[in-house]
């Protein structure tokens, strides 16, 4: 069953005067190959990227762990009241570490990240999920803390979980779940597809066919659901 995200209000984030520095956009379209189509969308809907904050041992006092080192966070002042995705992924291909990124339009934000987890393959790259977003909050919001940690590899689970809409089941890693929402996201888009194809077909047969289709659809979504 899907639930609301746990992030409901600015996190609070370590006080460093050193952060706060603006990202070159030019930067980002070199570390990310940008087409120019691509770049046209980063000028149409991005402002500008702050590098805001960066979690680490140093800023937290917590220790470091496995493939997480420290996680950047990152502000993207919008033009427009939505990102393209290719846009967003643009930027965390950009940055080599796990991120957590705070869109900022008129006087309300929003917290975004993707599970990222090193290659299998080539530790030095980036395996990168779909995005996950919380609800748009009021900028003047109840501040809120970072969630409990031991470590910086627990803490940014925790950040990641609290982006998700499912909740964990039992016994169930941070990889699994990731994977358990992309399956849930997948069949879902596909059901919206089968049920425009259902409303636009005219012979019965082929109508009793696709909505068979549409309902086991709907069965493996409400078992990803659980």
């Amino acid at each position: 069953m899907s639930i609301a995200s746990s992030i409901t209000g600015r996190l609070r984030l370590p006080d460093d005067p050193s952060f706060g520095r603006l990202v070159p956009k030019g930067k980002i379209y070199r570390h990310a190959g940008a087409s120019k189509k691509l770049q046209a969308a980063f000028v149409e809907q991005v402002d500008k990227v702050v590098h805001t904050s960066i979690l680490s041992p140093k800023t937290l006092n917590l220790p470091s762990k496995g493939a997480v080192k420290e996680i950047h966070v990152l502000t993207i002042a919008l033009r427009t009241p939505t990102l393209k995705q290719d846009v967003l992924q643009a930027i965390d291909k950009a940055i080599p570490y796990p991120t957590l990124f705070m869109l900022s339009e008129g006087d309300k934000i929003r917290y975004v990240a993707a599970y990222k987890r090193p290659s299998e393959a080539d530790k030095k790259k980036w395996v990168t999920s779909s995005h996950f977003e919380s609800d748009w909050i009021p900028e003047q919001s109840q501040p809120q803390n970072l969630p409990l940690a031991l470590d910086l590899q627990s803490l940014y689970e925790q950040l990641i979980k609290g982006l998700i809409p499912l909740k964990s089941r039992n016994g169930e890693g941070i990889d699994e779940l990731v994977a358990r929402v992309e399956s849930l996201q997948l069949k879902q888009r596909e059901a919206a597809k089968t049920a425009t194809r259902l409303e636009k077909e005219k012979q019965f047969n082929r109508k009793v066919e696709v909505n068979s289709e549409l309902r086991n659809l709907n069965t493996e979504i409400k078992e990803l659901s659980r």
